[in-house]
């Protein structure tokens, strides 16, 4: 049953206030903290600036690929609610959490069978669990329907090359939460339109369960 939405990779401030103040915002906004291949990255002297506004009704989320001290040391005192995190092992997410005080999405890259069932080792630290697909930035689009056997007691999120015109009915019985970035742009930019178009697709899908 889909509850709400996540919108990553968020850079801009006029973008985010747009989002933040829709009639249907997203349960979180995702921020690329240290993934700096990635075209959505924001460094740490600009992630102060744009994330002291008022969040309102959604979350902030810190997405970190195998993080170091350093850049956590960096954002530990920016108003993040939940820090999503790929690549690393429970007892470092589990070290993390303890220690900077954060809710935990965990981020598994999903290829096949084998790459979901790792979810339960997991199941202590995580609070979302977020099935992505491989490539990060590539948008890479995996069989979602691998996701589909499996339960878990903890909201779980979607994402992996979701489009805004897709027909997002078809991931009710999937998951909790969707989670789109690329799907929302054009020309690699985020597009208001397209967020507009999604935050009221989801808002429609959920007032029908």
């Amino acid at each position: 049953m889909i509850k709400g939405s996540k919108i990553c990779g968020i850079s801009d401030l006029d973008t985010l206030n747009f989002i933040i103040n829709h009639p249907y915002p997203p349960q979180f906004i995702g921020f690329i903290c240290n993934y700096k291949k990635s075209s959505r990255y924001v460094e740490v002297e600009k992630l102060n600036k744009l994330i002291t506004i008022d969040k309102k009704k959604s979350n902030f989320v810190a997405v970190l690929v195998k993080p170091e001290e350093d850049i956590l040391e960096k954002i530990k005192h920016l108003p993040f609610d939940y820090y999503q995190i790929y690549d690393c092992s429970p007892k470092e997410i589990e070290i993390i959490k303890q220690k900077y005080n954060k809710k935990i999405i965990t981020a598994l890259t999903i290829k096949d069978e084998i790459d979901v069932k790792k979810y339960h080792l997991f199941s202590v630290v995580t609070d979302i669990y977020l099935f992505d697909s491989k490539g990060y930035e590539k948008s890479k689009a995996f069989d979602h329907t691998l996701i589909q056997k499996i339960k878990i007691d903890k909201p779980l999120m979607i994402a992996g090359n979701i489009q805004v015109d897709d027909n997002l009915e078809n991931y009710k019985k999937i998951a909790d939460i969707i989670d789109i970035s690329g799907g929302l742009e054009t020309s690699g930019l985020k597009d208001k339109s397209k967020i507009d178009i999604f935050l009221n697709k989801v808002k429609e899908i959920h007032n029908e369960t």
